[in-house]
């Protein structure tokens, strides 16, 4: 049975539960394995450590703050920008990304097929990958890199005159439609001169709880913050069966959406302990022994109604976590992608959007791997070589007389 919160005040919780209200119970169909293969499994396996390594190292920069972020989202990004590299580049790539034992064919027919998967697996819950590749119109790309990516990854290329200060708007009106308006612009106009490419991923999914929380239970309770004050939020509460999981430091639930194959898992550290604590053990080994734990148990949920857009730039926590020299212009090597030396990652930006209530959670993200030139390219030169006969001409500027003309088929010193 669902244990009595007791770690938490009692007196709180109970006044809680007051306004929790019961809800029918559904039953959720058992569903046969996904028949994965092994390198399929493997990279779902590798993005998810990527991500609790991710969202640590963001943490830890966004102290006290709200961090909401998509490492699918970022994972693909990168794992298109992964096609064009080499060397010591894909080398660090591939270790930060945690692709080691998998090879590149094999990252990239498992994205494919994950992409596939995930966008029909639930009828009851809409989940769209989009990708696109944008680049520097007059710039030609290796073509075994933009072929990668188009089969693959699906991804959308299209040249762009990135001088024209309206090109940052097509690259964010395709953002805007493949996040259905909850995320407005990833490129800040105007480009950069030094870019020459932008690969952007996007992500939108629209749930609702297979228990829908009753809009007349939803109560203003405060909320305890960092800094032991407290705020007024709107808590949703019900009462019914879910699957449950509690230990000397947190509690957790999971809360599906649809016909169960999505779902959200609420991890509430107990009262005395640290939510960042919490967040350093988040590692993969840690997170699929807690889940095998979980079992079915009825109990009251209470959780805050919130809406959040969050953004950040990825450079730093990428750099931490061994990718540095993507990002160095000297050492780089994007040479699958383009043959001349001096391509890098100038920045990795990352958008997202979610909006939970009783209905259920509406969230976006946008991804954007933007690849800079390290010296901008000389100006368009001509070249006069006078290695056989020519002529030349003395004028006085100012009137335009000519004072002498000349004709050399043979230099004499």
């Amino acid at each position: 049975m669902f244990k009595k919160w007791k770690f938490i005040l009692v007196p709180l919780i109970a006044i809680i539960f007051l306004f929790c209200s019961k809800c029918p119970t559904k039953t959720i169909e058992n569903k046969p394995s996904l028949d994965l293969t092994a390198a399929e499994k493997s990279l779902l396996k590798s993005d998810n450590k990527f991500g609790f390594k991710l969202f640590q190292e963001v943490v830890k920069e966004e102290k006290d703050k709200n961090v909401f972020i998509s490492p699918l989202s970022v994972s693909m990004a990168l794992g298109m920008t992964y096609n064009g590299a080499n060397g010591s580049t894909q080398e660090a790539m591939k270790s930060t990304l945690e692709l080691n034992g998998l090879t590149l064919p094999e990252v990239n027919e498992a994205y494919q097929h994950l992409i596939e998967l995930l966008s029909g697996l639930d009828p009851n819950v809409l989940f769209q990958i989009a990708n696109s590749i944008w680049y520097r119109q007059g710039w030609t790309f290796e073509e075994e890199f933009i072929q990668l990516n188009k089969t693959y990854f699906n991804a959308l290329v299209s040249g762009l005159n990135f001088d024209d200060p309206n090109s940052a708007d097509v690259i964010n009106a395709w953002v805007n439609e493949n996040t259905k308006g909850k995320i407005t612009e990833i490129i800040n106009p105007p480009i950069d001169p030094s870019m020459v490419m932008f690969l952007i991923n996007a992500i939108y999914f629209k749930g609702t709880w297979t228990y829908q929380f009753d809009k007349n239970a939803t109560r203003e309770w405060p909320f305890l913050l960092p800094d032991n004050s407290t705020k007024p939020c709107q808590m949703m509460g019900q009462e019914s069966e879910f699957p449950y999981y509690e230990n000397d430091d947190f509690q957790a639930v999971n809360l599906p959406y649809g016909k169960g194959d999505y779902s959200m898992i609420v991890f509430l550290p107990k009262w005395g302990k640290n939510v960042d604590s919490l967040i350093a053990k988040l590692r993969q080994e840690n997170f699929d022994a807690w889940l095998s734990e979980f079992h079915s148990d009825s109990g009251k949920v209470c959780l805050p109604k919130f809406t959040l857009e969050y953004e950040l730039k990825l450079n730093d926590a990428l750099k931490a976590l061994g990718m540095s020299i993507a990002f160095d212009p000297d050492q780089a090597d994007f040479t699958k992608m383009h043959p001349g030396p001096g391509l890098f990652i100038s920045e990795v930006k990352h958008k997202t959007f979610v909006d939970v209530n009783e209905e259920g959670t509406e969230a976006a993200a946008v991804t954007s791997v933007g690849i800079a030139l390290s010296s901008y390219p000389p100006p368009d030169i001509f070249e006069l070589l006078a290695d056989h006969p020519f002529v030349f001409v003395i004028r006085e500027n100012q009137s335009g007389a000519i004072l002498f003309m000349g004709k050399i088929v043979e230099p004499i010193l």
